[in-house]
């Protein structure tokens, strides 16, 4: 009996080999078992053995992310690679997460005799092999006539997870470095966009002598033309940051003198030296005119064998070394010394593992100074930053909203005297953005504000991996949608652009009236090394927020304080401080932008953080405050970083992101609101307190609910702990006053 069609088309769209490595596992357990459900632990196992087994035999493989060897890859690399095949399977394989056993869905598995496992058995295997095979046999010409053909109806498809995006950033990288000349002193690196698809997709050979980015240095590097009608094989030097530094009329003018020295220095054989590269008609593809110093092109059809592809490659490599050797190597050529300019290195994030490690030193250093905080508060602050670069600080004065910025800072080698802390007071007059930005005076010149001054100072070369912190104290001193809400907008622009977040430009050209502002600050975005925090009081003196400015922070209350709470001997505490001035600001810096960026690799939880939303957001849309997708990434991002991290369990997480996120959108005195509250204390309790929550018995009266949070009182074992005693309070101050809102103290 032939297999049913569902099953016999699994492995048509195949995700690397994943699919029918996990197949065989899953068969192999089955029957070592024989049971109708096995431990997944254990089909993970099988499905680890068998990629290690096969580098063991020296064959080609899939490699996990970032890694040369399965051997290598933690625990939580490996949940997160075979949770695709898994989804991928999800119409006839079944997940138990309770006890952690996996299987074929009933259905499928009454139609599975020994027979029908067999013919699967054989189809994976024969499907595997034919994979294998083409693994093994590595065609340059096929692969890059294969991306002339396929990017542009790529680009009308999504990105995430397409097979393109996997052919540039792990296929071609795998196959070029297993080539003899080129070795360990080489990055292979390539890219179809970050989030979206590139215009000029490339495909770059990096010595980490000399740079490990394409914004500066020298490497070589496949381009591809726009209309995909040519790729070209070039000698190229990074162009982002000496547009960036100098201005694109004085960069051009640097990269031009520079390829001229480049040209007397090398050979560079059979290689055409003009500017006669053409991947766009405008933007990007001028800066490569300008910055390729030589180049092969290989017109799409009419891409020559694999054998000289190989020999051109060679070549310019072998130029490539004789280049980086001459200009590392002590020298007593002068011209040489001017020529070459090596910039600084790109800075390397930490490993997920070692974050763990960072924030109990950061907890060890404020502790030293004598200042205590609420349990996880340092890992939430963080997870905040880290989500979104504006966090506000919310409470009653004297709790150490500012003092907790400072020593954060500090901690970080971030200080006052070194430029890296700004704490900025703001002024009840302030009305618009010149009062931190700047403005013309009436001589024509530019004078900067102290928030421009900082971003100036942190996009020179030398500290663009150092962490700036701008601390805003009291900042709805002054409407902050008046004074701050340039910054609101811009901050909405962040892109990835060759592997940096950059904004669009905060200043107008219309101020910079010299040649010398424009010099300093033009093309000034809001730096991805500069993280804003605001602390606010809310009295009578004060104003509140609108919903836009929340949706694009997290809010951390600092209103419960206990005062018994006394400074400790120091003792020896574990971690050096001195160590964490060493961080650089990846540390804090997003890894992304968008969902996408993060959608394949943690689908299951963006998923179930996704539903948990969806439920809360049919409860705020009857007084019109629910979210949107701004508020959903953000929520998702925290999640997934803290799951990255292992900071703190996801109930718990999640709890957070429901006080920062979502409350602060509540106010009001109509008896929809006391619905909304009612309802969120019933999702924030759960099922595991004890109470019964029966939202139209207490519409009326609900202090038998939220006294059970009153001083002296202990309240129940809630499932979303913050949640549930912050609603508490909303409800008492809706009963008693009238009114309620998450900012009322």
């Amino acid at each position: 009996m032939p297999l049913p069609e569902t099953i016999a088309q699994i492995f048509k769209r195949k995700q690397k080999s994943y699919k029918m490595v996990l197949i065989l596992s899953l068969i192999e357990e089955l029957r070592a078992s024989h049971k109708e459900r096995v431990s997944f632990d254990s089909v993970k196992q099988r499905f680890l053995n068998y990629f290690i087994a096969e580098q063991d035999r020296g064959n080609r493989v899939d490699l996990p992310p970032g890694r040369e060897l399965w051997r290598e890859a933690p625990k939580s690399q490996l949940k997160d690679i075979i949770n695709s095949p898994v989804n991928a399977l999800s119409h006839i394989l079944f997940v138990n997460s309770e006890d952690n056993t996996i299987g074929f869905h009933s259905q499928i598995h009454r139609q599975f005799g020994e027979e029908e496992l067999s013919q699967l058995e054989r189809l994976a295997s024969e499907e595997l092999r034919s994979y294998n095979a083409a693994l093994q046999r590595f065609s340059l010409q096929g692969y890059l006539e294969k991306i002339l053909a396929e990017y542009s109806s790529a680009k009308q498809e999504i990105f995430a997870g397409h097979p393109l995006g996997t052919l540039f950033r792990q296929t071609l990288p795998s196959e070029l470095k297993a080539l003899p000349f080129i070795d360990e002193q080489y990055k292979v690196q390539g890219s179809v966009g970050q989030g979206n698809w590139a215009t000029v997709p490339w495909l770059a050979i990096l010595d980490k002598r000399i740079t490990e980015t394409t914004q500066h240095g020298e490497y070589v590097v496949y381009l591809f033309a726009e209309d995909m009608s040519a790729v070209y094989l070039t000698f190229n030097q990074g162009v982002t940051k000496p547009i960036q530094e100098k201005g694109r009329r004085d960069g051009y003018a640097y990269l031009r003198d520079r390829k001229k020295a480049l040209l007397d220095l090398l050979a560079l054989i059979n290689m055409n030296k003009d500017e006669n590269i053409r991947l766009v008609d405008s933007g990007l593809g001028q800066d490569y005119q300008v910055s390729t110093v030589a180049y092969i092109k290989y017109e799409r059809g009419s891409v020559p064998n694999d054998e000289q592809l190989i020999q051109d490659l060679e070549n310019v490599i072998e130029d490539y070394r004789l280049y980086v050797e001459s200009a590392t190597a002590p020298s007593d050529d002068e011209a040489l010394d001017e020529e070459v300019e090596l910039l600084p290195q790109q800075a390397e994030p930490l490993k997920d593992e070692e974050i763990t490690g960072v924030l109990h030193q950061i907890q060890s250093h404020i502790r030293r100074q004598g200042f205590f905080f609420p349990e996880h508060l340092i890992e939430n602050f963080y997870l905040s930053l880290k989500a979104k670069p504006f966090v506000i600080l919310a409470g009653i004065s004297g709790t150490g909203k500012t003092r907790l910025v400072k020593l954060f800072a500090e901690a970080l080698g971030a200080t006052r005297d070194n430029g890296q802390y700004t704490l900025i007071p703001v002024r009840p007059d302030w009305s618009d953005p010149a009062d931190l930005l700047g403005y013309k005076d009436l001589a024509g010149r530019f004078q900067p504000g102290p928030m421009t001054k900082v971003f100036v100072d942190a996009r020179q070369t030398e500290n663009r991996h150092k962490p700036y912190f701008i601390c805003l104290d009291e900042m709805n001193l002054a409407r902050v949608e008046h004074y701050f809400s340039d910054m609101l907008s811009v901050l909405e622009t962040q892109e990835w652009r060759e592997g940096q977040i950059q904004t669009q430009d905060l200043i107008s050209p219309t101020l910079l009236g010299t040649p010398e502002d424009q010099e300093t600050y033009g093309g000034l975005g809001i730096p991805e090394n500069v993280f804003l925090i605001g602390t606010v009081n809310m009295d009578e003196t004060t104003h509140p927020f609108s919903k836009k400015v929340l949706d694009r922070a997290n809010t951390l209350e600092f209103n419960y304080i206990n005062l018994q709470q006394y400074p400790q001997e120091t003792g020896q505490e574990a971690g050096d401080p001195a160590e964490l001035t060493e961080l650089n600001h990846l540390f804090i810096r997003s890894d992304y932008l968008q969902l996408v960026d993060a959608y394949d690799t943690h689908r299951e939880l963006v998923v179930r953080t996704t539903d948990r939303l969806v439920q809360i957001n049919t409860l705020l849309e009857d007084i019109h405050a629910h979210v949107g997708f701004r508020v959903r990434d953000a929520i998702c991002f925290y999640m997934i970083y803290n799951e990255r991290y292992g900071l703190m369990e996801e109930d718990k997480a999640f709890d957070w992101q429901l006080l920062q996120k979502i409350l602060p959108r509540i106010q009001g005195s109509h008896s929809s609101v006391r619905r909304v509250l009612l309802n969120l204390m019933k999702v924030a309790i759960g099922d595991s307190a004890g109470i019964t929550v029966k939202v139209d018995d207490l519409m009326e009266d609900a202090s038998w609910l939220y006294m059970k949070w009153a001083a002296g009182q202990n309240p129940p074992d809630a499932k979303h702990t913050q949640s549930a005693r912050k609603l508490a309070y909303m409800l008492r101050r809706l009963e008693e006053d009238g009114f309620t809102s998450f900012w009322l103290s």
